[in-house]
């Protein structure tokens, strides 16, 4: 009832005032249940208050299940489909409301038991209204004007029976609205989660478990760059960082070491200023129990952290207490991408409130088995964490923070004498300190890892089978077919490199438009005009190397190989073809060519200059016949030596018919014709031939395909990188390309001193080059007339003696159509000799061309943009540091992609 205002000179008014707006909260991520008699206005409410996506309405599934609202014998089945629905909306992370009477405890029961098994809250609200009101509303609807009212007497009683047992249900929240007014008045807001910081964008600074080693704290937040406050007894209260990082604990401040009261003293300041955050451990879970006077053994170093706190004030013991009960179980952090626990948590649970949630973030979960010195056996839940969140840890003391599947464990033991670590978010950087001494004798030596450890599988099936939609930031979702899958995964398992080896592979290239010049079936001229009509003002046309493509990854020697990839000992990189296959059998070949590149690398100061110990390049490797010999022994060469064997018997018995005064003129000229389009073939593919090894000392004498080349040593080989696509901690795919060229001739100009230093001739000659190449080039301006026409040239002057052509690429990277659609990266103009190669002997005739020209370039231009879409998110995702199966997910897609059916000439 509300309140009587007094009138001044006048008697009070009688009249019942308005109620006042009752608020009820309800968390983003919940089960509510509306709860009142038939007619009692629950529809209208969460109409009112909810999207109409968030309701689950009883009668709405009962129309789904019979065509009929009204059907109470549909009732069984309409329950089982909102339940499912519901099921699936909590799954997915979303508010749920369910429009029911749910008068009756076993209706209620059956979603409390769903709130759990999303580990979701479940919230009430009752709809408490009189009887003749809803009899009133019964009765103005047409489908229920016959409805008795005894069954809305009955839903009375039974709500009436309910009201006081609805917490110990399992309700968190209960909000019981009594009377029109205050339905009619009544706000829901919705609350975020505690948990759910996901605005807190950081910088973050994650410190693992301190176990009261007070002083090794203040060190590591000096490393970390905090200002350490101190009170007038000199002890440190608060930290704050210069730049505005937040620092966040997780956990297992107490207990063991030799000032518990001194780390939490200053571990509440800092979360009490804004300056840090912090999760419960199980220690702490286990020390607010004692101080709540509940009965606990006082084990595990807890006897140790009493005796400390007997010397604080009651004061600071009511605030530790305070404290340790308003921690919650874990944070979200970073728009979703950081979750930081005690003791992990598999991405199911992330940003869920429940006591099975709270239970694994504090003490893990257990096999049921215990080791040999009495401890439970940790489940190995981070071997099979796929989330995209990366969790970081404590709890499992480890000698060493090892990121495993996106999971990190920052327990280094310092209390047992190890190191307190911190990781350094978003930059992924673990900084340490050491511990000053033993604190305390652990049970067991840490000789393990943390679960999973370096022994936890890095990749599973599941990650690569089946149909496939992976997430890229630059192209949105893209589907990979099953078929494909499978014909990918026949490919990677039985030839591929060692996947922790293999970040990358390069996207597959469209060709530029069909040319309608005469005699041509690729020309310059479409590839500056597509660009153009993209908007692509500035474009470096590229020398297409007589090779195949290659790419090295390149380890400033092979401890950060072992270290950054975990590769065994003699392995500093690796070299392999677009399809991921190793481009040399010998890994002393293999070895051979990283090691020039890495001291090319050296002498250039690239690796002091990009702050990284390894590089991933794209490259060209040459000649064509160290990796297609098969290729050219059975395809090319078998027709130039059977054109060779065949046309001069024809020519020579046609011209001697002509000499005899046979006609046979337009039969010899076709005949000729065909021979000097034979004899150009033949030419065509021996360009892309040459000897190498020790059978190149020569002086680079052509080798026959098939003519075994021996790779006793390099000379010969060609590597021409032109892109430098990774280095440590950052993608460099979006460097403009006069830049990655800028820097490439750096490392190629370094050969000569690498070279002359390892006892060689001071740089290549010109019978014995280096094993470096250049990318030659040029800059085109699409919308000058005079820059295209020296582009052409540049491109006529490359092909006219059978280069293969060139690739036109915009200068800057990463463009993007007015429309908002990716710019195709590269396109490539083959030049007319070398298309004999592609399209055979005879493809330059008329009647060919013209026959040739009808060919279909969308599906190979979509094929282009999303394996290099897939290439980029791999690029990033390796940057980021994220996991190895998150890495080899985008690499196996681009590998899946490649076995799409698309005209293998284009």
């Amino acid at each position: 009832m509300g309140t009587t205002h007094q009138k001044c000179g006048g008697p009070p008014d009688p009249r019942p005032q308005p109620a006042a707006p009752r608020t009820l909260s309800v968390p983003d991520l919940s089960l509510v249940v509306l709860i009142g008699a038939t007619g009692s206005g629950k529809s209208t409410f969460a109409a009112r208050h909810f999207r109409p996506t968030e309701v689950l309405s009883s009668d709405v599934c009962r129309g789904l299940v019979s065509d009929d609202e009204n059907d109470q014998s549909a009732s069984g089945d309409a329950f089982d489909v909102l339940h499912y629905i519901a099921g699936k909306r909590l799954a997915a992370g979303r508010l749920t409301v369910v429009d029911a009477t749910n008068v009756q405890s076993e209706a209620r029961t059956q979603l409390v038991r769903l709130a759990r098994e999303h580990d979701v809250l479940p919230v009430a609200i009752v709809l408490d209204v009189p009887e003749q009101v809803c009899a009133a509303r019964n009765a103005a609807r047409a489908d229920r004007a016959g409805l008795p009212r005894r069954v809305i007497q009955r839903h009375q009683r039974e709500l009436r029976r309910s009201l006081r047992h609805l917490e110990r249900e399992g309700f968190r929240k209960v909000h019981i609205l009594r009377g029109e007014e205050e339905v009619v008045s009544a706000e829901v807001v919705t609350e975020r989660r505690f948990n759910d910081l996901r605005h807190l964008t950081g910088p973050f600074d994650v410190i693992g478990d301190i176990h009261g080693c007070r002083s090794e704290l203040e060190t590591l937040l000096g490393r970390l760059g905090y200002a350490l406050v101190r009170d007038a007894l000199g002890r440190p209260v608060d930290a704050a960082h210069p730049e505005g990082r937040t620092a966040v604990f997780v956990g297992d401040l107490v207990d063991r070491g030799p000032d518990s009261p001194g780390v939490l003293r200053l571990v509440m300041g800092m979360v009490g200023a804004g300056h840090g955050l912090c999760v419960p451990g199980n220690h702490e879970n286990k020390l607010g129990r004692y101080l709540k006077g509940s009965k606990v053994q006082h084990t595990h170093g807890l006897a140790e952290t009493i005796e400390q706190l007997d010397k604080e004030d009651a004061a600071f013991r009511t605030e530790v207490g305070k404290f340790i009960r308003g921690l919650v179980s874990h944070y979200v952090l970073d728009g979703g991408g950081l979750v930081v626990c005690h003791a992990g948590l598999p991405e199911k649970y992330h940003g869920r409130t429940s006591g099975r949630v709270r239970s694994f973030a504090l003490y893990g979960d257990t096999t049921g088995e215990t080791d040999e010195f009495g401890l439970p056996v940790r489940y190995p839940w981070a071997e099979d964490y796929r989330g995209r969140a990366a969790v970081v840890y404590g709890h499992t003391p480890t000698p060493r923070a090892n990121w495993l599947n996106n999971t990190l464990c920052l327990d280094t033991g310092c209390v047992f004498g190890g190191a307190m670590t911190a990781l350094r978010w978003p930059e992924r950087e673990l900084v340490d300190v050491p511990a000053e001494r033993v604190w305390y004798e652990p049970t067991k030596p840490l000789a393990t890892e943390a679960p999973g450890g370096a022994d936890g599988r890095p990749l599973d099936l599941n990650d690569v089978t089946g149909r496939r939609i992976v997430e890229t930031r630059h192209m949105g979702r893209l589907a990979v077919k099953e078929e494909n899958a499978a014909a990918a995964l026949e490919v990677m398992s039985r030839f591929a490199i060692d996947p922790r080896l293999l970040p990358y592979l390069p996207p597959t290239m469209a060709p530029c438009a069909t040319s309608s010049e005469e005699g041509y079936l690729e020309h310059p001229a479409e590839a500056f005009a597509g660009y153009r009509a993209d908007g692509v003002r500035e474009v470096v046309c590229e020398e297409k190397h007589m090779g195949s493509r290659a790419v090295a990854l390149v380890c400033r020697d092979e401890a950060a190989a072992g270290e950054l990839f975990g590769v065994p000992k003699g392995v500093s990189g690796a070299l392999y073809t677009r399809t991921g296959r190793p481009f040399f059998d010998d890994p002393e070949v293999t070895e051979r060519v990283l090691r020039r590149v890495r001291d090319c690398a050296e002498e250039a100061g690239l690796w002091a200059e990009l702050e990284t110990d390894w590089l991933l390049l794209d490259a060209e490797l040459m000649p064509w016949s160290l990796k297609a010999t098969g290729l050219l022994r059975r395809q090319y060469a078998a027709v130039g030596a059977a054109s060779a064997a065949a046309f001069p018997g024809v020519l020579g018995a046609l011209e001697a018919a002509a000499a005899r005064g046979v006609e046979v003129s337009p039969l010899l000229g076709r005949q000729r014709d065909r021979a000097a389009d034979a004899a150009a073939f033949t030419d065509a593919y021996r360009r892309y031939c040459w000897r190498v090894g020790a059978e190149s000392a020569d002086g680079g004498a052509p080798q026959e395909p098939g003519g075994g080349a021996g790779l006793g040593a390099l000379d010969g080989v060609r590597l021409a990188p032109f892109q430098i696509l990774a280095v440590r901690g950052r993608s460099l795919a979006g460097l403009a390309h006069t830049e990655q060229l800028a820097l490439l001739d750096r490392l190629i100009a370094a050969e000569g001193a690498v070279a002359a230093r390892d006892g060689g001739p001071a740089g290549g000659t010109t019978d014995r080059p280096g094993l470096l190449a250049t990318t030659r080039r040029i800059l085109v301006d699409t919308e000058d007339e005079s820059s295209v026409a020296a582009g052409i040239a540049w491109w006529q002057e490359l092909t006219a003696d059978g280069g293969e052509g060139m690739v036109v690429k915009p200068v800057q990277a990463l463009l993007r159509q007015a429309d908002g659609r990716l710019v195709q990266p590269g396109v490539k103009c083959r030049g007319r000799e070398y298309l004999r190669i592609i399209y055979g002997p005879e493809y330059t005739r008329p009647e060919n061309l013209r026959r040739l020209r009808v060919r279909h370039l969308g599906h190979k231009r979509s094929l282009a943009l999303r394996e290099y879409a897939l290439g980029l998110e791999a690029l990033d995702r390796m940057a980021d540091g994220e996991p190895l199966w998150r890495v080899h997910e985008a690499v196996f897609a681009v590998l899946a992609l490649e076995s799409e059916p698309v005209d293998p000439r284009l």
